[in-house]
């Protein structure tokens, strides 16, 4: 046997040569393991014409790491079918005649397998940001290479290359169908919300304790959620991405929500006034300084008629933060009247004659009693006030009926209504 022998400073020279190996590899973060680990294939991109749901559920379980190598395989296998499409663009854009025809037919086809290409690349993209990758590099490169171009120069190869995109399976009739779906699918979502609006007001019919302020406003409700889901899934048919959409919605609301001030209050306020319910549809009402009917409520605003027929609409926040008057919100109201008799009629006769017409009217109520009596001694007259209880909907009635009829039966009894009147006093003075 042949034996080695190092000399003490060869032996302490090969140690440290070792020991500074070892924490270059240990700084370097690479083991030997992964310096023999062969670089990842993609799997997905083995069949380029894999179903699209398929394709889904295939990238699903993988993880951030695995999809960049995905995205990355199929940018290659997209750039290599753009690389077919631009030879075959270059070779008809030399030929001349039917030849020419048959390649730009050629590159009809060749584009329709491009498109289905990105679709697929478009559904790696998004589970890749789904997972936290960032595909702004990937999606530049499918805007920059999307799209027809056309040589309007050349109007026999424009026609051909258009005519062949209409009649494409993912160019023309692929878009004809999505704008078909949007059409159809907004036209269902519009029906669906009339139904439901329908089924949804016969519902709350029921609910006896809700006003039909709130009533209305549930049914409103329901029809424009409806239709604005329809509407958003009508946007997807498209191919419009709605997520992003959304997200700038959500960012935006919370500066929309200091620019529209005024509108938040003005929701906060209608919300307030259908849960304590000062007022309903029909009601008689002075609110905001506007006395008419109450006709309908928005959750911003509630619009009144007047009794000349004006119609009114006074902001929420206006009503919520000033004093409400129902005048029709109680079943009963009494009427309030003063008739005044001169000084010199009997105020015992006056008095009989306005109980008898209170009890021969139709319309006044015997609960609560009605009341009659001498109120005030004025300066022209002794007045009674005179408050008869009535249905709320036969005030007027009841109003205009009493005074017309205390007129006439004072004048036919001999009851005089005075005017006003002063005493003038002459006082001669001696002459001096």
């Amino acid at each position: 046997m042949v034996s080695i022998q190092f000399s003490k400073r060869r032996r302490i020279f090969l140690a440290l040569m070792i020991m500074w190996a070892i924490i270059l590899v240990s700084f370097s973060g690479v083991s030997v393991a992964d310096a023999k680990k062969p670089p990842a294939v993609p799997l997905t991109t083995k069949n380029p014409n894999i179903a699209i749901e398929e394709l889904g559920y295939r990238l699903e379980p993988l993880t951030k790491d695995d999809l960049s190598v995905e995205a990355d395989g199929w940018l290659q296998v997209l750039k290599n079918h753009v690389g077919k499409v631009s030879a075959v663009q270059i070779v008809a854009l030399k030929a001349e005649g039917d030849k020419k025809t048959k390649l730009l037919e050629s590159v009809t086809k060749l584009k329709e397998q491009q498109t289905a290409l990105s679709d697929r690349f478009m559904v790696v993209l998004e589970e890749f940001k789904s997972k936290g990758g960032k595909i702004e590099d990937y999606e530049a490169y499918l805007k920059a290479i999307s799209g027809v171009k056309v040589d309007i120069s050349d109007a026999s190869a424009t026609w051909t290359v258009v005519t062949g995109w209409l009649t494409s399976a993912e160019g023309g009739l692929r878009w004809a169908k999505n704008v078909s779906m949007f059409f159809v699918i907004l036209l269902i979502s519009w029906i669906l919300a009339k139904l439901l609006g329908k089924a949804v007001k016969k519902a709350v019919v029921k609910l006896e304790s809700a006003s039909e302020l709130l009533k209305n406003f549930i049914v409103n409700i329901a029809r424009k959620t409806v239709f604005l889901i329809g509407f958003v899934v009508a946007l997807s048919m498209l191919e419009i991405n709605i997520g992003p959409l959304l997200a700038a919605i959500g960012a935006a609301g919370f500066i929309v929500g200091f620019a529209l001030q005024g509108t938040l209050s003005n929701f906060a306020a209608g919300i307030m006034i259908l849960v304590y319910r000062p007022y309903d549809i029909g009601d008689l009402v002075d609110i905001g300084g506007t006395f008419g009917t109450v006709e309908a409520m928005t959750i911003v605003s509630t619009t009144l008629r007047k009794l000349d027929n004006q119609k009114v609409i006074v902001p929420n926040n206006k009503i919520w933060g000033d004093i409400v008057t129902n005048v029709t919100g109680t079943s009963k109201r009494r009427v309030d009247m003063m008739f005044g008799i001169g000084y010199s009629d009997d105020i015992a006769k006056a008095q009989k004659i306005l109980e008898e017409i209170l009890a021969n009217h139709e319309a006044i109520l015997k609960d609560p009693e009605p009341v009659v009596r001498v109120h005030e001694l004025g300066d022209s007259s002794v007045n009674f006030v005179v408050r008869p209880w009535v249905e709320t909907d036969n005030y007027w009635d009841v109003y205009w009926d009493i005074t017309r009829s205390v007129k006439e039966r004072f004048d036919a009894e001999g009851v005089s209504i005075p005017f006003p009147q002063r005493d003038v006093h002459l006082h001669q003075l001696p002459a001096t």
